[in-house]
Order: C-alpha cells, then structure tokens, then sequence
C-alpha cells in the first residue's frame, strides 16, 4: 500500500465535507440548533478570540471525545445535532 500524499489526503478529505461560508453557520446555529465546535488550539483561542456559544476541542482530542468506547467521551457528541467545525 502506498503512502497517500498531503494533497491526496487534502483532495480526499474535500470529497467527504461541506464547507459553510460564515453566514450558513450561523444560520444552522440560529435555526437549527447547530453546535459550533472549535478545534484550535488554545493559544489560538487566547490570541485570536472565541465565538460565544462554540464548544472547544483541541483537534488532537477530537476522536477520543466523539468515540463512545473511548474514556474521554462526551455525551454532547451522542446527541442527534448537526456540529459544524472550525
């Protein structure tokens, strides 16, 4: 098996998400009740700003808190809403 290139995972990864321009999510927020999850790190957090309302989650725990089998989960990731990343 070969190893996939950055631009192969890239290219990959793009046909399994939907981008949302800045107003679309708030919408889903606002009318949907989307979650807004931020997956910065927390320098960035304190450098650059948070968005009220969005949940943290450094992207290097992303998987242990959304796997239910994992020790780290959170039951927020089993509810039946939509999570928008950033």
């Amino acid at each position: 098996m070969a190893i996939k290139s950055v631009n192969e995972m890239i290219a990959a990864a793009r046909e399994e998400i939907v981008n949302l321009s800045p107003q679309e999510a708030k919408r889903r927020v606002d009318e949907e009740g989307a979650l807004l999850i931020d997956v910065r790190d927390v320098r960035e957090l304190q450098r650059d700003g948070v968005i009220p309302g969005a949940m943290h989650v450094e992207r290097g725990m992303l998987e242990f808190w959304v796997s239910p089998d994992s020790p780290y989960f959170k039951p927020v990731f089993a509810e039946d809403i939509e999570f928008v990343l950033y």
